[in-house]
């Protein structure tokens, strides 16, 4: 049962949805290479997550290498290779498409949730079908208002939505990972591979990891605090008065959220064209959204 909304959870979820907005015209202002930013982000969030996860959950972190927690394990390294993925996919497209169509099109992840699960062989109800059909429709009407206007752009809105299949991919890891393991633990394991992942693509790969002026320093330890850190743990503090299918709704709004930051600092306006399917996108998450949501309410059936 969930309680009713107070000040403090309001002004919570404010800032988390200000918080997670910030990241992708962060990432465009940035005058740093995205894979680079992506290593950054990782590495400097468990430096600060790394010691007091240490001190408090030593044992478990001990148990996952040496105990009876090393399926566990499996899946939080397996879902940090997928976060990788993720952040390599999604956080160029941001520097290479407009900040609201690389936001919207990342933002299909529950559409991409919904197929992993038919593909375990879970039913999915009509809505979500319905659902899908809307966001891949206006997934492809955004994407379409790209082809015409310059490569870059079209490889940007596919770089995204890769990013929003490997971050729905992570997020069935980490489910099952989740089942014996503390947020803590996960998230150390998870980031720590992501960022030694991330360390060996841009060594391989010629990218520059320093030199950057003081403003894209500052840029990058945004992204870190606010996205990283702050926007999502709080979403974790607003689970404890609203429901998980209402933040998940919420945080759609880092959508429009974000192409007004886009809008007002960085002067970006998506073409006119894209804004059909961009509504029509978000319309499709959210019926996606909300026909889980009533899935998850509807009693079990009686057996006979």
């Amino acid at each position: 049962m969930h309680h009713r909304l107070d000040p403090l959870t309001l002004a919570a979820i404010g800032l988390a949805v200000v918080a997670v907005s910030s990241s992708a015209p962060l990432i465009a202002y940035a005058a740093a290479p995205a894979l680079a930013i992506a290593f950054w982000r990782n590495f400097l969030a468990v430096g600060v997550l790394g010691p007091a996860a240490l001190v408090s959950r030593r044992a478990e972190l001990r148990d996952m290498i040496t105990g009876d927690r090393r399926r566990e394990l499996r899946y939080s390294a397996l879902a940090g290779l997928a976060l990788a993925a993720h952040f390599a996919t999604w956080m160029p497209s941001a520097q290479l498409t407009s900040v609201a169509t690389a936001t919207a099109l990342v933002a299909t992840q529950p559409v991409w949730q919904g197929l992993l699960a038919l593909a375990q062989g879970r039913r999915l109800p009509p809505t979500t079908w319905i659902g899908i059909g809307i966001a891949v429709t206006g997934a492809i009407i955004a994407t379409g208002a790209d082809v015409g206007s310059s490569g870059r752009a079209l490889a940007g809105d596919l770089l995204a939505l890769a990013g929003a299949v490997s971050i729905a991919v992570y997020t069935s890891l980490g489910e099952r990972a989740r089942t014996t393991l503390t947020t803590t633990a996960y998230t150390l394991v998870c980031y720590s591979v992501c960022a030694a992942t991330m360390l060996v693509v841009c060594l391989v790969g010629g990218v520059q990891l320093g030199g950057y002026g003081h403003t894209t320093w500052l840029a990058i330890l945004g992204i870190v605090l606010g996205a990283q850190l702050l926007g999502h743990s709080m979403f974790n503090y607003a689970l404890h008065k609203v429901s998980a299918t209402t933040v998940s709704m919420l945080v759609l709004l880092e959508v429009p959220g974000s192409a007004l930051i886009a809008w007002l600092w960085l002067g970006q306006v998506p073409r006119a064209a894209a804004y059909p399917g961009l509504a029509l996108l978000v319309a499709g998450v959210a019926v996606v959204v909300l026909g889980s949501a009533r899935t998850l309410r509807r009693p079990a059936e009686p057996v006979v």
